[in-house]
């Protein structure tokens, strides 16, 4: 029997097992590459695509992709401060990199199609991809005790 009056919280899952220095660097790596490229496109998308040799890109999906990015860079500056809650961040990014690859990587280079200037693009979310699945605790997030 417990103690009366003293209210009992659910068990959480266990915390064990959870990377958490892979978890802050994750954030941190995307704070600085997602968040520092979405920013260089806002700031000077001409730059940016002269920098990195990239074909003449219609402004408002350039944009696009800018805001997108430093948006997951902005929104990782809180991973930083609470890993756990903000796992949802680092899930989205690997999910939308394994979809590029799967849908649109794979295909090209099956076709001989894909560029090279996408070479270092696609080296870059390869590293996101293994960083990703080392650093989310799939474990905990899946459990059934939350």
């Amino acid at each position: 029997m417990g103690n009366p009056g003293v209210e009992r919280k659910p068990a959480m899952p266990a915390r064990d097992g959870i990377r958490w220095n892979w978890l802050r660097f994750m954030y941190g790596y995307t704070v600085v590459v997602a968040g520092g490229s979405g920013a260089a496109i806002i700031i000077s998308p001409n730059t940016v695509q002269s920098l990195f040799r990239l074909p003449n890109i219609d402004p408002l999906p350039f944009a696009i992709i800018g805001s997108v990015l430093l948006a997951f860079g902005l929104s990782s500056l809180l991973g930083l401060r609470d890993p756990l809650r903000f796992t949802p961040i680092l899930l989205l990014q690997l999910g939308y990199k394994i979809i590029w690859f799967a849908g649109f990587v794979l295909p090209q280079s099956l076709r001989g199609q894909f560029p090279p200037y996408g070479i270092p693009l696609a080296i870059l979310f390869a590293s996101y991809v293994i960083g990703d699945l080392i650093a989310i605790p799939f474990p905990y997030l899946l459990s059934k005790k939350s």
